[in-house]
Order: structure tokens, then sequence, then C-alpha cells
């Protein structure tokens, strides 16, 4: 059995925030990831991050990722096991993780769940052929192991990841036939949408995917204009041939862990789906849980490094309590405000007050 004072389940930007911010405040921490390396999606984002200075405006998500796994590796307080999986949460705090060479009991006063978010699949026919790719494949394929997806893509949806994508698709030296978008609007920000345009790539609102062609492998998808009641519009199909149709349709966090340890679940959709419930110091209904990151709704990685500090602030505030701890809180809290002002954090401001109300009246 290994004892711990805080687990952080997820090495992604929340997990790494939130084992630094932790083992800052003087707690030991165990940092939790399945995959070989830290840094969850940051290490596939070879795009310059927007924002302010504070937020690591300008600097590029794979050398994030390396300047806080470097960070991570050079405190003594954190224990990193990498290629882990949390199998399942028992009664008495215990979490059981299977690593390469056994399956460890682990046990720690507090935990923060930092496991991230699923690609949204679509439905149509022949959505399984080989050639139609969640976005994060794609953007695994080519900023990870160097491979070309395909030679033509058509794009579904216009919202960040699908320009950003789409972008490095051209950058890449692969044809973007079309980005569609279902919403009658761009949902990314404008100035990635300017650039595909520049680049001749139609950007089709108002449009989506009803079929895939193809017997072993795709060929081509059928588009067509949908209504207000977001349904294909009689007449308006057209073909498109493609080798690559990229899904870039939202995230859903992940709760399976959260609802093992006993966390209220409630649906809102502008946080991407089921969310474990929380407060604004990110701890869910189970005392000394706390979640952030996309698994607390999906937003930027921006968010996810400032909720992930937040949250293992407030782990650690309750083991090793912080003179200055409301300053460094109120710091935080104010710059997740400044991220989620203005049009493009909308949507998360309208979840957030549904979490507040599903709290009863809660800080948030």
């Amino acid at each position: 059995m290994t004892r711990t004072e805080i687990v952080v389940v997820g090495g992604g930007p929340a997990g790494l925030a939130a084992s630094l911010a932790a083992s800052r405040s003087g707690a030991k921490v165990l940092l939790i990831e399945r995959q070989a390396q830290l840094g969850g999606q940051l290490v596939k984002q070879t795009h310059r991050f927007f924002g302010s200075s504070a937020q690591s405006a300008g600097v590029r998500g794979i050398t994030i990722a390396r300047d806080l796994a470097g960070q991570a590796a050079s405190m003594p307080e954190i224990t990193v096991w990498t290629q882990t999986e949390a199998l399942g949460y028992y009664a008495g705090g215990t979490l059981l993780a299977e690593r390469p060479e056994r399956v460890e009991i682990v046990q720690g006063a507090r935990m923060v769940l930092c496991v991230g978010a699923s690609e949204r699949p679509l439905a149509f026919p022949n959505n399984d052929l080989p050639g139609v790719y969640g976005a994060g494949a794609v953007q695994t394929l080519m900023n990870v192991y160097g491979v070309l997806p395909g030679r033509r893509v058509v794009m579904v949806g216009a919202g960040n990841i699908g320009l950003i994508v789409s972008y490095q698709l051209l950058q890449a030296g692969v044809e973007v036939a079309a980005i569609l978008e279902a919403a009658p609007q761009v949902g990314g920000y404008l100035v990635h949408a300017a650039k595909i345009a520049r680049a001749g790539v139609p950007i089709m609102t108002s449009h989506s995917v009803v079929a895939a062609f193809g017997e072993t492998e795709l060929v081509g998808i059928r588009a067509a204009r949908l209504g207000p009641d977001w349904r294909p519009v009689p007449g308006t199909g057209f073909d498109v041939d493609c080798d690559v149709l990229c899904l870039a349709v939202g995230l859903s966090p992940l709760v399976e862990l959260a609802r093992l340890v006993g966390c209220e679940v409630c649906y809102i959709p502008e946080l991407g789906g089921y969310v474990p419930v929380h407060d604004d110091e990110l701890e869910t209904t189970v005392p000394g849980v706390y979640v952030a990151g996309d698994a607390a709704g999906v937003e930027e990685a921006s968010s996810a490094l400032i909720e992930g500090h937040l949250a293992g602030l407030a782990a650690a505030h309750g083991l090793y309590p912080q003179v200055d701890y409301e300053a460094h809180r109120g710091a935080a809290l104010a710059e997740l405000e400044a991220l989620r002002a203005g049009p493009t954090g909308a949507k998360i401001r309208v979840g957030l007050s549904k979490m507040a109300q599903v709290k009863g009246g809660g800080r948030q």
C-alpha cells in the first residue's frame, strides 16, 4: 500500500498545476498519469496560446507541457507514476491503480480529479469507416508521431479545435476541402477562422455531414444544409471526395471515477454534459475530493491550468493552512473571471450559474 497526502489523478495541464500548487504548500503529492509522458492535450498542441502573459500567451502547448513536467520532476514532494491507470475507488479513501509492473493500493487524505474529457462521436451512416477520426486523434498522429492522416480532409466543427487542427493540416501540406459547422455561426476565435478563410478553405455554417461513403475505407462524404430544427434540408445534399473526415464536435467530461468516489453529478450542457457538482474552490460534494480542468467543465487549457492551481491550493490548505491562502485564492478566481469574460465565455458563465443553482446558493 502507498500512502500520501494528496493524490492527483491525471497529468495534463490541470493535474500538473494542481500537483505543483499543492507541493509548494508543503503537501506530499502522488501524481498518476495513464500515458507515458505528462502534459495531456498539451503534448499535441503546437500552436501558441492566447491571453495574457499570466496564461502563457505566445507559448506553444508542447513547451508548456515540457516546462510543467520539468518543474514537477524537480519537486521532491511530488512522486510521479506514468503509464498508470486509476482502476477504481473503494470505501475508506482507497484508490486502486494499475502500474506496468503491479497493481497498487493508494490511500490519500485528499484527491484531485483531473481526468479530462473524451471526444464526442457523431451519428451518421458509415461513421465507423477507417478514415473517420476525432480531431484529437488527428493531432496525435501529426504532432506527436509525425504521420499524416490522409491527403484530403473534411473537418466537421468550427470551434477552436476544428479551426486550429484545420490550420495545422494545411501547414502539413494536407488539403482541407471544407469545414462544416452545424451552428449558424463560427464557434471558435475569429482570428483562427480568418487564417482559414485566407487560405481559401470554405467554412460552411448551418451545414453538417449526413453520410460517409466507402467499402473498406473512407472515399467521400455527403453534406447538407441544416434548417432551424437542426435537421438536413431536403434537396440541399452534396458530395465531397475525401479520405479523412475529422470530427471536432465537442468534448464530454469524464465522470466515471467521480461517480465511483460518490460525487454528485449534474447535467449542464454548457459545461460539456455531466459534470461533478463543485464549488468555486473546485471541491465536490465529497469532502476532500476536488475536480479541475475539463473534468469540471470543458474549457480552454488556460482555464484548466488556473483551475488546477486553485484545486491544488485548496486541497493543500485543508492539510497545511496557509496564511496567504485567501489572497492566492482570490487571484486565481480573478484570473478565471477574466478568461471567461466577453462573448466567447458566455456559455461557460451560463453553465457556472447553473452549477451555483445546483449547489443551492454556493459561492460559485
